[in-house]
């Protein structure tokens, strides 16, 4: 009888395929907040609600913090009032949210220089400093972000650097101060002066108590260096760029302004010119714009900020440009891009250049009011020294129904240069009809 064969036992085993690990959970990024002013506590409102995901907020930086502290903060995070012990500390992102160029400036530098990233909303600083703490940031292997210094909410400056990237800009122009659009607009819609458009400004909390900042153009003159480094990639100065304050404007010049199918706006503009060497052309002033123009419908405190390029033509960022929460927006947007592209800095940006020439040297169609004794004679006294400029009128505009002691007319000019009207105008204010100054506008067609 044949053997049985024995069933042969493998010694071979089959191994289950192990567990597969839960992906890693990406480290929190650690936040401290410099300053807990209005933008800070909104600030720390969204970072909170943010906590769980991406951030940790481990301090708040406040001088006399005591004052400050309140019971929605969670216990974990230290409130302070010494700079040395945040940035001492192991945070990831240093938020200076406090203002001014000092001492904000020397907290900046400290962050980066102790391998720190930076977000901040300082538009003073950053018009002054920026592409040296650019530098620093680069120099220090670390992040300097800076969307919130200009236009609130608005994503201008990530749109600008990112997302027109691949195009040549070579103009940069908008709306930038929300206090004055708030200011004009309330005139041209309800007829009200200067002066009473600028006290509801105030009473609502649109305008600071001295709202010089404001109303003489500084404020969006500060954005307008910062977008003109981020966009044009050009390292302008403040001082470079001339502004005139709205306060001249009156009730009279936007009735002339509709009969001329036109509003009138806070204007910053900069152009780029590489003809002969890279050149900017920038200023901000009241000027007039067309009724059919999206600045013409930029209403109360928004902003708006158009980018035009060679490639892509004209492209407009608007939305509200100030206050707590649209501020804190941006904020955030700009720690939720350390957090997706890391503390190291971009590489490949282009270099920031310095133009061989600065000014506000424009060439259009002008604007110009006056209010004056009447007598005969003063268009003929206004058209012989535009003549002798060769600048020529292109229209003149009398309502009726003021007195001929302070009687309103105004001249529309064509397109001349504004250093040769310049000089026209010098010598018209000194003629002795004038009850006051003779105002300037250009009118902006494109």
């Amino acid at each position: 009888m044949a053997a049985k064969a024995k069933p042969v036992k493998s010694k071979s085993r089959v191994k289950s395929a192990p567990a597969k690990k839960a992906p890693a959970r990406e480290k929190k990024l650690k936040i401290a907040i410099a300053g807990f002013g209005t933008v800070g506590r909104s600030v720390v409102k969204l970072l909170l609600q943010e906590a769980n995901d991406c951030f940790e907020l481990t301090h708040i930086f406040n001088r006399g913090v005591s004052r400050k502290k309140v019971d929605w903060v969670p216990a974990s995070v230290r409130w302070t009032d010494s700079v040395n012990e945040v940035i001492s500390s192991d945070i990831d992102v240093f938020v200076e949210l406090a203002g001014g160029v000092k001492p904000a400036g020397d907290w900046i530098r400290k962050a980066l220089r102790a391998g720190k990233s930076v977000v901040t909303a300082n538009k003073q600083l950053i018009a002054e400093s920026g592409p040296e703490l650019v530098d620093l940031a680069r120099e220090s292997g670390r992040r300097l972000e800076y969307g919130a210094s200009v236009a609130g909410g608005i994503p201008a400056i990530i749109g600008i650097q990112e997302g027109l990237a691949g195009d040549r800009l070579y103009k940069i122009a908008g709306v930038l101060n929300g206090t004055c659009n708030y200011i004009l607009t309330k005139m041209e819609s309800t007829g009200a002066s200067f002066e009473s458009a600028l006290k509801e400004a105030q009473d609502l909390g649109f305008a600071e108590a001295d709202p010089t900042a404001d109303v003489e153009g500084y404020d969006a003159r500060a954005k307008l260096v910062i977008l003109t480094q981020a966009g044009l990639r050009a390292r302008v100065k403040s001082e470079q760029i001339p502004c005139w304050p709205i306060s001249a404007v009156q009730a009279v010049d936007f009735a002339y302004a509709r009969e001329l199918g036109c509003a009138i706006r806070q204007i910053s503009l900069a152009r780029k010119e590489t003809d002969d060497g890279l050149s900017v052309r920038a200023f901000v002033r009241p000027a007039l714009v067309p009724a059919s123009s999206l600045v013409a419908h930029v209403e109360g405190s928004k902003n708006l900020v158009m980018a035009t390029g060679q490639y892509a033509g004209q492209m407009v960022f608007s939305g509200f440009g100030a206050g707590g929460d649209p501020t804190a927006v941006a904020v955030i947007s700009d720690l939720y891009s350390i957090a997706r592209s890391g503390s190291k800095p971009p590489s490949n940006v282009p270099e920031v250049e310095t133009p061989k020439d600065v000014s506000g040297e424009f060439t259009a169609p002008y604007y110009l009011r006056f209010v004056v004794k009447d007598r005969p004679g003063i268009i003929a006294a206004v058209a012989t020294v535009l003549s002798r400029y060769g600048i020529g009128i292109d229209a003149v505009l009398q309502r009726p129904g003021y007195p001929h002691s302070a009687l309103p007319f105004i001249i529309t000019l064509e397109t001349c240069r504004s250093a040769q009207l310049g000089c026209a105008l010098q010598e018209i204010n000194r003629l002795d009809f004038h009850v006051e100054p003779v105002l300037c506008m250009p009118i902006l067609l494109d």
